[in-house]
């Protein structure tokens, strides 16, 4: 299973390698890291919904990526750079859906008869919720630095935009397997 995703991981970088000439190290950052940290949690057994939000964040980091540089060199349309985005985040899920596959159930019970949309049981794919939330917290993050930056008076640290973005990302997913 570890083999597969590296072989992903390394196709999706070589292709990046190959398509891409120059690029700001943030984004690289980012993404490499973000795919490092799906495969540690992998080899270290954490759950499915940690998983996606990495792997999640690793979708979309590297659509945003791609679509910030193609959006340099040619705007074909409005909204080039999140669409891209989206479909790099669906591209990279989905197929990884099958490998990380953990289907569990929420059983919701807020009021009314068993079976209406507040009483019901809820099958949930926790990778493909977490992958979810893997791609909003990373979309999220840049406008969450610049307030950091606001805060702090215009002044920002050393790799502000990346170490906000894991630190994000590692707390949702410690909190999820504290609370599971």
């Amino acid at each position: 299973m570890i083999k597969k995703i590296l072989s992903f991981v390394g196709i999706t970088l070589g292709i990046n390698a190959i398509l891409v000439r120059v690029a700001a190290a943030h984004c690289p950052l980012c993404t490499i890291g973000a795919g490092t940290a799906a495969l540690a949690a992998s080899w270290l057994g954490v759950s499915s919904f940690s998983i996606g939000i990495f792997i999640g964040a690793f979708g979309l980091a590297t659509g945003l990526w791609i679509g910030g540089l193609l959006k340099k060199k040619i705007n074909l349309f409005r909204y080039q750079t999140p669409i891209i985005g989206i479909v790099s985040l669906i591209l990279t899920v989905l197929p990884l859906r099958e490998l990380f596959y953990d289907n569990s159930s929420i059983y919701l019970s807020l009021f009314g008869d068993y079976g209406t949309w507040l009483n019901r049981t809820y099958y949930v794919d926790k990778f493909i919720v977490g992958s979810i939330v893997g791609a909003v917290i990373l979309w999220i993050a840049p406008y969450l630095s610049k307030k950091l930056s606001v805060i702090r008076n215009g002044r920002i640290f050393p790799y502000q935009g990346i170490i906000l973005s894991f630190l994000l990302l590692f707390i949702f997913s410690v909190l999820f397997e504290i609370l599971k």
